[in-house]
């Protein structure tokens, strides 16, 4: 192994409140997915089973099996508790979710009509059995364009005071929806009124599937912003990025008042 005395940001290690990447998996083939957290376990604070996805993945238990290995932390797509709630089977979700091994759970309203304070309640209600994530924003990009930012922040805050652990911006794995607009563009005064609120930046994750969301958020927030929807094949990439390793954030972390960091690179064969 090599090291290196560069002035790059000084990673948190694992466990980590700040910096987190989560990684999405949309029913990945379970040996790759299997060498991704294997491979870049260090990297990866939590995976999100996508949506539904884990109720049509075989073998379930092999990847979770691979994440516990790794130290990495694992929940469910909100979209699944949303529709676990429409067929008002909402216990079994519950009793799912423990049977699975899950410690983290997402309470979202995304996709259904279910009010943010509704919501809050289902947030409440489990926060004494799971760590909560919620999420804020909707599926339906015309219906999330239409969330002013104002609201944005009362929901992030109402969520937060309800007993989510962190609150998820959407902007769904595409990146086209939410605290994006339909055609991929961020909405760039949401981000300014988010990070503006005085909300705690370490309970509030953004989805950020492209590299044009992560380049801007962590120039926005830092490099230690919280970032999710990460492909797996971009995990190595997203962490270059948050080093200024790579020529978009070059220049970004690169100040004089940043600690000299032993990193270690790995040797060449």
């Amino acid at each position: 192994m090599y090291t290196t005395a560069l002035r790059l940001p000084d990673r948190d290690a694992k466990p980590r409140r700040r910096g987190m990447t989560m990684v999405i998996d949309p029913g990945l083939p379970n040996a790759y997915f299997t060498d991704v957290v294997d491979s870049y376990g260090d990297l990866i604070d939590v995976v999100k089973f996508g949506w539904g996805t884990c109720l049509a993945t075989p073998k379930l238990p092999e990847k979770i099996a691979a994440l516990r290995r790794n130290g990495i932390d694992f929940y469910f797509g909100g979209t699944l508790f949303e529709k676990f709630l429409l067929n008002d089977r909402i216990e079994e979700w519950s009793r799912f979710c423990h049977e699975a091994g899950a410690q983290t759970v997402e309470i979202s309203n995304g996709a259904i009509a279910l009010s943010n304070a509704d919501k809050a309640h289902y947030i409440r209600r489990f926060a004494g059995e799971f760590t909560v994530i919620s999420e804020v924003g909707f599926k339906d990009p015309a219906r999330s364009e239409r969330l002013p930012p104002n609201r944005w922040i009362e929901f992030i805050q109402q969520d937060l005071e309800a007993g989510a652990q962190l609150v998820i911006a959407e902007a769904r794995e595409s990146g086209r929806s939410g605290i994006c607009r339909p055609n991929g563009e961020l909405r760039y005064g949401l981000i300014e009124e988010i990070a503006d609120s005085g909300i705690d930046m370490t309970r509030v994750m953004f989805e950020a599937p492209t590299k044009e969301l992560q380049v801007h958020l962590l120039q926005r927030i830092g490099p230690h912003a919280n970032l999710g929807n990460v492909h797996s094949n971009e995990v190595i990439g997203l962490e270059t990025l948050r080093l200024g390793l790579r020529a978009d954030t070059l220049t970004d972390f690169a100040g004089t008042d940043l600690p000299a960091v032993d990193q270690e690179l790995p040797t060449h064969a």
